[in-house]
């Protein structure tokens, strides 16, 4: 059954006449994971960006869960059904490694006492030792720090994971080891986790892939 769906969506800017999404239909289930990839301009950030409840389709619909987005309480569903992992990291610089992770928990009502050991066992499950999780994240570099992000990403409990070309700023054997992670969660964990890139080779690690030409998205087999 999919978790997530998009029947016949289109989106158009405001300031635009041509749509940014075309009439896009498409099913995601747990345990893959699905890759959304196309140039720059192609419309898949404006499709996540619609999949993350920041944007309303102009046509069609996004369900969640078996209810339309336009329904649901939208921050509500950014907060808990759903987890982002961005390029660029989009860590705290003065929160500490295990801070930074610690609090999309706290902000969920989670104690610091209660946060903090889920925290540490979040980050060792992604590779970040005891002693890392004291830095802070200009102290780890760009590989470690998406690895940080990504047990962010996981700590309030959503089991979609939302990730806009979380290896852009990565080298090859850093490419690698966040895709094998992001893998391993929708294998092993039951996760759904869709990540949208402009990388081929990024796009023929993931089980389904989808391609965005302008607009228009259609599956790669």
């Amino acid at each position: 059954m999919a978790v997530l769906e998009l029947k016949n969506v289109t989106y158009t800017y405001k300031s635009a006449t041509t749509p940014a999404v075309k009439n896009a239909s498409c099913e995601f289930e747990a345990g893959k994971l699905y890759a959304v990839v196309g140039p720059s301009g192609s419309g898949k950030s404006t499709l996540l960006s619609m999949m993350a409840g920041l944007d309303l389709a102009t046509e069609g619909e996004i369900i969640f869960g078996g209810e339309s987005l336009a329904k649901l309480d939208l921050d509500c569903y950014r907060r808990e059904s759903i987890a982002m992992i961005f390029q660029a990291f989009q860590l705290f610089p003065l929160l500490t490694i295990l801070e930074n992770v610690c609090y999309p928990m706290e902000l969920c009502g989670v104690s610091p006492v209660d946060a903090k050991p889920r925290a540490e066992k979040l980050l060792e499950s992604v590779g970040i030792t005891k002693e890392q999780m004291k830095r802070f994240p200009s102290k780890l570099s760009g590989g470690e720090q998406q690895r940080v992000a990504i047990a962010r990403s996981l700590a309030a409990g959503a089991k979609t994971i939302l990730a806009d070309e979380p290896t852009g700023n990565l080298d090859v054997a850093n490419t690698e080891n966040v895709m094998e992670i992001l893998k391993k969660l929708a294998h092993d964990e039951g996760y759904l986790v869709i990540v949208v890139t402009h990388d081929l080779e990024v796009a023929q690690m993931a089980d389904v892939k989808f391609e965005m030409r302008d607009g228009v998205m259609t599956e790669k087999i």
